[in-house]
């Protein structure tokens, strides 16, 4: 077993690499295009459609530094401990271990005959990795409905519907959604197979294979049909675009208030106060009038028109980590020299 899946997470991390290699490669690609952001699936503040693809790439990223700590553990030799205490035949174990290109032995026979701490590792692992996948589908799934129209899914990663032919359904990304109920279950199954044994080999054990090879098979046909469906998805920047609304903006009306010296807390409410004096207005706050903006505070002046520009809204994040465009080259630039690194 632990042969095995050593093996096969060598496999495991060539997809994943290559899927954080795609995610990089369209966010360089696409990075003049803006989107919302979204909190609670409102509208809340204007970033890079790259920005938004690369949040998932550190995501992936954690994943491989994770495989790359279990392999570690999975990569040790029970080989020698016998049925429970261990072999009397002075049985070289380390030179086996060497033969076998394992980095070490089970250093008790007891637990070296029953420890499946790398099966269930691995069942985590797996279902963190398909947590991260999941949402980044349904985030898609949304992103492809009628009502955003974000993006469009290639024919080859979507369906017609068997009734109404106006539909193309996004069944790839359901699918990747759904497949980690799957995952998370065998993984919570084979703790509680697990949490009760009593100490070395119970039969109970055999429930490891199961569970190890569904979560193999599992995760490469996920990881396979999501760079599929990132490397070929077209996206539509008008729509993306026009998505975008003055109220987003109502941050960095506070930022601009901050700027002239007001303290963020006040800012904030101030900014609020402009946003419920656009309600009471009927009209846009980006409408307001620069005597309109005074009545809330005397510190707005004409330059405030600055505000309600998009471009000037993500630009002003040029920290580490931030949606201006520098800061998103920082990250790919980082992603690139780690998988490089990884070469």
């Amino acid at each position: 077993m632990r042969i095995w899946l050593r093996e096969e997470l060598t496999t495991l991390r060539h997809h994943l690499i290559n899927l954080v290699h795609v995610i990089v490669e369209r966010a360089r690609r696409d990075i003049d295009v803006l989107m919302p952001g979204y909190t609670h699936l409102q509208r809340a503040q204007v970033i890079r459609w790259s920005h938004w693809l690369l949040s998932y790439a550190w995501a992936l990223q954690r994943d491989v530094q994770r495989l790359q700590e279990l392999t570690s553990r999975v990569n040790i030799l029970p080989l020698g401990c016998g049925a429970l205490a261990g072999n009397p035949f002075n049985v070289d174990r380390d030179f086996l271990a060497k033969e076998l290109n394992f980095t070490g032995v089970a250093g008790n026979s007891l637990d070296g005959t029953s420890g499946r701490d790398f099966v269930a590792e691995f069942l985590f692992w797996a279902s963190m990795t398909n947590m991260h996948l999941s949402k980044m589908a349904e985030d898609l799934i949304i992103y492809s409905t009628k009502e955003f129209h974000f993006v469009q899914l290639a024919d080859a990663y979507s369906t017609g519907s068997s009734l109404m032919p106006q539909k193309k359904n996004p069944d790839s990304l359901e699918l990747i959604r759904g497949k980690s109920g799957r995952v998370f279950g065998h993984c919570a199954g084979f703790m509680m197979s697990m949490k009760g044994l009593p100490s070395t080999y119970n039969k109970d054990l055999q429930e490891d294979k199961e569970a190890m090879f569904d979560v193999y098979d599992t995760l490469m046909g996920v990881l396979q049909v999501t760079t599929g469906v990132l490397s070929t998805l077209t996206i539509n920047k008008e729509a993306m675009r026009s998505a975008l609304s003055p109220d987003m903006l109502a941050t960095d009306l506070a930022y601009y208030l901050v700027r002239k010296g007001i303290p963020f807390r006040d800012a904030h409410g101030l900014s609020g106060g402009c946003v419920a004096l656009a309600e009471t207005k009927k009209c846009a706050v980006a409408d307001l009038t620069v005597e309109d903006l005074k009545t809330v505070s005397p510190a707005f002046e004409p330059d405030v028109s600055s505000v309600w520009d998009y471009e000037n809204s993500v630009e002003q994040y040029t920290s580490a980590g931030g949606t201006s465009r520098s800061s998103v080259l920082q990250q790919i630039k980082q992603l690139e020299t780690w998988m490089t690194a990884l070469d």
